[in-house]
């Protein structure tokens, strides 16, 4: 029986997941004109289910105010690679040890549509519970998603954003009040298509 990310051997899951990812050709975004950047999406087990850990931006930061996102930013010059600033920005903006995040892979680069940037998204698991520390700067609030309900068909609805100055179909994630859009929808979107490959016995 195929069961998503619920009730399932944890290594197995990680080790299975590790994999797909690996197989898989990602897309790489080459624009010169565009910021290199990179965010972490981070998941954790509790109570037989994977969450995945959001952030909501502050209204101070200099994009993506007040919007809903995996903790991230601009690579900066000192950064070795884009994991490093994926790492990075993570530690800066929710108080994560890069030693505590099991990398499992990445995926396809996207672009923001309010911004000029190409972000590259990880994968991470890490421990739970977790003492996050934020940074009142850039960060107003953490929260959790559990992935089933991600996962339910009522979540996913159709969206628009604005693209070169035209508007261009897409899709937000709604969620308790919540509405993920944009790149982190785009990127949240991907991850679920692998995670629904992810076939374990009950």
């Amino acid at each position: 029986m195929k069961l998503l990310l619920q009730h399932i051997n944890i290594g197995a899951m990680e080790a299975e997941l590790k994999a797909l990812l690996a197989q898989r050709h990602k897309q790489t975004i080459i624009d010169e004109t565009r910021i290199s950047a990179a965010v972490l999406i981070p998941l954790y087990r509790n109570d037989g289910k994977y969450h995945i850990i959001f952030i909501k931006r502050s209204a101070t930061v200099k994009t993506h105010q007040g919007q809903i996102s995996f903790p991230g930013g601009a690579r900066h010059a000192h950064d070795g690679t884009l994991l490093d600033t994926a790492l990075r920005e993570s530690e800066e903006e929710i108080g994560l040890r890069p030693g505590d995040a099991d990398v499992l892979g990445e995926l396809d680069d996207e672009i923001t549509t309010t911004s000029n940037f190409i972000v590259t998204p990880f994968i991470a698991v890490i421990p739970w519970p977790y003492r996050f520390t934020l940074s009142k700067a850039e960060v107003d609030k953490l929260f959790e998603v559990p992935i089933p309900a991600l996962l339910d068909k009522d979540c996913l609805k159709p969206d628009t954003e604005i693209l070169n100055g035209e508007k261009v179909a897409s899709f937000a994630y709604h969620y308790r009040g919540k509405r993920i859009w944009g790149a982190t929808a785009r990127i949240l979107k991907k991850f679920l298509d692998i995670v629904s490959q992810v076939a374990v016995e009950k």
